[in-house]
């Protein structure tokens, strides 16, 4: 079977001061898998890479059997609106739009998302509702919803359309421990309703026991600060 993401001896450099070096990292569709790293030590990096969001300097990053390191331009963004939905660590909502225009946002981007979504302000609200945001809430500015609500609404415009890959940036930093695992069994429900793999990074230790599978950061990943010296 394809696997969702494979990763091969890939790199990525900031001019000449920093650079990070994967050599193998890979999971399967629907998997659920925990990326453990401290602050600072690329996660977020990472993400990126995997996204398309920055391109690698060599490697192979397959995602859902294409090599995006080969994507350009239109292609690459295309590609990526429609394999991705991503929760941002800021949830990175327009605050001036209501929560459901939030959650659609993606479906502009990828035509084929915009399909399995359809009728697409029901899905928008059936997301919004099995995440447990009020009915009342659909229509207020996001930027009047509380953090926990903001952050329901940035899981379900990631999930709208139900793409292939989910990756989240630390989505229950901003959250305490009860809120925290009420955010993940709720996000995991829609996830495996919906058959997408799960790819999130955290420092937090004691989500490890809810994935199916925890990866430690130093075990695939490379950072060289050398050239900065």
């Amino acid at each position: 079977m394809t696997p969702a993401i494979a990763i091969r001896d890939a790199a990525f450099t900031w001019g000449s001061g920093f650079a990070i070096e994967i050599g193998a990292f890979e999971m399967a569709k629907g998997e659920r898998v925990l990326l453990l790293g401290p602050s600072g030590g690329g996660k977020s990096t990472f993400l990126n890479l995997v996204a398309g969001i920055v391109p690698p300097s060599r490697g192979h990053i397959g995602i859902l059997g294409t090599d995006i390191a080969e994507l350009r331009g239109a292609r690459a963004d295309g590609y990526r609106a429609d394999s991705f939905g991503i929760i941002f660590q800021q949830f990175n909502l327009l605050p001036w739009l209501s929560a459901r225009d939030n959650v659609l946002i993606p479906l502009r981007f990828s035509k084929h998302r915009r399909k399995r979504a359809s009728p697409v302000r029901k899905s928008a609200e059936r997301l919004l509702g099995s995440l447990g945001i009020d009915p009342a809430l659909f229509r207020q500015p996001a930027g009047n919803l509380s953090v926990g609500q903001q952050q329901r609404v940035a899981a379900a415009r990631a999930l709208i359309g139900n793409p292939g890959i989910i990756l989240a940036d630390e989505p229950t930093s901003a959250l305490d421990r009860a809120n925290a695992t009420v955010f993940l069994d709720l996000l995991f429900e829609e996830i495996d309703g919906a058959g997408s793999a799960l790819l999130m990074v955290s420092h937090d230790e004691a989500l490890a026991g809810a994935f199916d599978r925890v990866v430690r950061l130093e075990d695939i990943l490379r950072v060289d600060r050398r050239a900065a010296a």
